[in-house]
């Protein structure tokens, strides 16, 4: 493998990245070959050994640039999500439509939760992806506490696995369904629980400001 120092290298480079990433998401890890990546990007199957030591390597790399694309769409919508406090269904919704997204008829949506737990569970076979998944994982950890405190809400990191936990469970046990609906079935799950997985903030009594009554001689020095 030869570094990409130059700025050319460096295009190429995440020209394959990027075509990786593409089959990745529509194939999965089985469409992700020397000869298809090359083929996407356009470029010669010698550059798939040139700039990357193995195949495992290209395809770190891609579920990185997955991964991070899927953060940063994340992040702004995020940051768009006014500071209140909000009930039991309000906050489970804020959730779920960024761990899940919806129900609908969008197959590019659908495909790109599908591939998210596929990363997951190829990490587990495979060292190279290890380390970039939970490097994602952490980020995505990080936007969900932000929503729970945005809500109002109180947060600590055991809890905050067991919800990611309980959510990742129900999208794949609803995936293996003739009729996905993984957002329903997570929504349903995290109802119950998330009053007592990331319960509602203490609200600190309001001092009062009412006058007091004029007492005689209570004020003389």
């Amino acid at each position: 493998m030869i570094t990409a120092t130059t700025p050319k290298g460096e295009r190429r480079r995440q020209a394959l990245v990027a075509a990786a990433a593409e089959l990745l998401l529509e194939g999965g890890f089985d469409a992700v070959r020397h000869r298809s990546v090359a083929t996407r990007a356009d470029l010669p199957l010698a550059s798939t050994t040139y700039y990357f030591e193995s195949l495992e390597d290209l395809i770190a790399r891609a579920v990185e640039f997955s991964g991070t694309a899927e953060l940063e769409s994340m992040r702004r919508r995020v940051a768009e999500i006014p500071h209140r406090r909000r009930g039991t269904d309000a906050t489970v919704d804020l959730v779920l439509d960024l761990l899940v997204g919806s129900d609908g008829p969008d197959e590019y949506a659908r495909g790109r939760l599908i591939a998210r737990y596929e990363r997951s569970v190829a990490s587990a076979r495979h060292p190279e992806l290890r380390e970039v998944q939970l490097r994602l994982r952490a980020q995505l950890e990080e936007l969900l506490a932000d929503v729970l405190r945005r809500s109002d809400r109180v947060v600590r990191a055991e809890q905050l696995r067991r919800l990611v936990a309980m959510v990742d469970g129900a999208v794949v046990a609803s995936l293996t369904e003739a009729d996905p609906q993984p957002r329903r079935m997570a929504r349903s799950a995290l109802l119950e629980l998330i009053d007592v997985i990331a319960p509602p903030a203490p609200q600190h009594p309001v001092q009062s400001h009412a006058i007091q009554p004029y007492v005689p001689g209570a004020h003389r020095p």
